[in-house]
C-alpha cells in the first residue's frame, strides 16, 4: 500500500495520521456489524489509534457538525425544488438521508477527531515506502 500525500487526502482516505498508509478502520463503511471496528494500532507504523480512554467521545460533536448542514441542505432542496411540501415529507427525507449518511459521518468524525486532537503528525521516518 502506498502512502497518500497531503494530510487532507489521507484524512479523506481514512488513513493513519502519522504514516498516511495504514487504514483507520478494519472493514468497508457500510459493513454495519463492523462499523466501529478500528485496529488498535496502525499496521504500518504501529501508531496507537486511541490516544486515551474515551478519546472518541468528542467525535460526537464533530458528527453533529456534519449533521446540521445535511439537514439544512436537505430542507432547502425540498423547499426550493419541490415547492415547500408537507411536514411529513421533510421528516421522511431528512430521516432517510441521515440514516444513509450515518456510517460515513461516524467514521469521518472519528478520523477528524484523531487528526485534529490526537497529537499525531505526519512523519516520513515511519514510511516503509519512501516514495511520498
Amino acid at each position: 500500500m502506498r502512502p497518500i500525500g497531503p494530510w487532507w487526502l489521507a484524512l479523506l482516505a481514512q488513513r493513519c495520521p502519522r504514516c498516511h498508509t495504514g487504514p483507520l478502520f478494519n472493514y468497508d463503511t457500510y459493513n454495519l456489524p463492523h462499523l466501529t471496528d478500528m485496529p488498535e494500532a496502525c499496521p504500518v507504523c504501529k501508531q496507537h489509534y486511541e490516544p486515551e480512554p474515551g478519546f472518541y467521545w468528542g467525535a460526537m460533536y464533530i458528527s453533529f457538525a456534519f449533521a446540521v448542514p445535511i439537514v439544512l441542505v436537505t430542507g432547502a432542496v425540498l423547499y426550493w425544488f419541490f415547492g415547500d411540501p408537507d411536514t411529513w415529507v421533510y421528516v421522511t427525507a431528512v430521516s432517510v438521508i441521515m440514516l444513509l449518511l450515518t456510517p460515513p459521518s461516524f467514521r469521518y468524525a472519528r478520523a477528524v477527531m484523531l487528526y485534529a486532537f490526537g497529537g499525531v503528525r505526519f512523519d516520513k521516518r515511519y514510511l516503509k515506502d519512501k516514495t511520498a
